[in-house]
């Protein structure tokens, strides 16, 4: 699962002492100019004689090797076995729910880790063979579940743990099994393929409309270095990917796909939105480390999680299996 984009926003809390405020991850627009009010201006936070920093603000080679190797073990597995896709939905699941437990634990709030682990695992494989029906049932079972776990916690902090981990739940593996979704049918693995060229074609047209025209900022208070531009280099690739993918890939229309297109950026884009929210809000640069050059895994699934949402209704609506 790939992103080639990356934000740079300073967290809002102080920062530590002897380092420089922490930036928070955001999708699909680099560095605004300083004219923008967007960001620092370029060397402002070098010394004389560092390396000046990309305007991608990170590494970007070694997030583009990494990004080619986690794209190419998603095409092996759709390609050979395609139910292996499912299996590797359940494994970057796993992984992100361990970050985000980890990053909420940071602001003191305890997600029941073992009901949601077990109980997103149960929505992934379930959704497979019974559907929605599978996926929301384990769902519900889960829910209830992370209100018997907390018990034990006492009545201080109970609501906010409890409502962490009902959120956990359904912000990951939830979203995720409507992915699991896409590959029963006959036409799995081009749904799967499409869904995913669309959130790549948003996150590169907005990277590129970015780095090039960027100057309007979107959404200032949470995502200073998003701009209009890189908006709109988004929805002009999204349309096209999505326009291609449907008449290509599963047999739809291209206005079908123009629809598509727009809807998953437009997901995308909050998806991105929302995380920037929830970093910002705990005072954290990334959901972890386990990438080089991206983060953490979360930092990867943001775009995509309420994407795969968007991407069953209106594939189940345009093509129906």
């Amino acid at each position: 699962m790939t992103k080639v984009t990356d934000d740079r926003e300073q967290r809002s809390g102080a920062a530590e002492p002897g380092r420089p405020p922490d930036d928070v991850r955001d999708a699909a627009e680099p560095d605004l100019p300083t004219s923008a009010g967007g960001g620092e201006p370029e060397g402002a936070s070098e010394g004389v004689g560092e390396k000046k920093p990309s305007r991608a603000g990170r590494n970007l080679p070694a997030a583009i090797g990494v990004g080619v190797l986690l794209g190419a073990a998603i095409l092996v597995s759709l390609f050979t076995v395609r139910y292996l896709f499912i299996g590797v939905i359940a494994i970057a699941i796993a992984v992100g729910t361990i970050e985000l437990s980890r990053a909420f634990r940071s602001a003191d709030i305890r997600i029941a880790l073992t009901p949601v682990l077990v109980g997103g695992q149960a929505m992934i494989w379930l959704a497979w063979p019974f559907g929605r029906e599978g996926a929301l049932t384990a769902f519900v079972v889960t829910v209830l579940l992370c209100l018997l776990w907390r018990l034990p916690g006492g009545a201080s902090g109970y609501v906010r743990d409890v409502g962490s981990s009902v959120f956990a739940a359904a912000y990951l593996p939830l979203f995720a099994s409507f992915a699991a979704m896409l590959v029963p049918p006959d036409d799995g693995v081009g749904r799967v393929i499409a869904f995913l060229i669309v959130v790549i074609a948003s996150d590169t047209g907005g990277y590129a409309a970015g780095v090039l025209r960027g100057r309007h900022p979107m959404a200032p208070s949470i995502s200073p270095k998003k701009s209009w531009e890189g908006f709109a280099g988004s929805m002009t690739a999204g349309i096209v990917a999505g326009a291609l993918s449907l008449a290509f890939l599963v047999d739809g229309h291209a206005w079908q796909g123009v629809l598509f297109g727009m809807a998953i950026v437009l997901t995308a884009t909050l998806g991105d939105l929302m995380e920037s929210l929830i970093k910002r809000d705990l005072g954290i640069k990334d959901m972890g480390d386990l990438l080089p050059g991206h983060g953490g895994l979360m930092d990867r699934l943001d775009s995509l999680l309420p994407s795969a949402l968007a991407s069953w209704l209106l594939l189940s609506l345009f093509v129906p299996a």
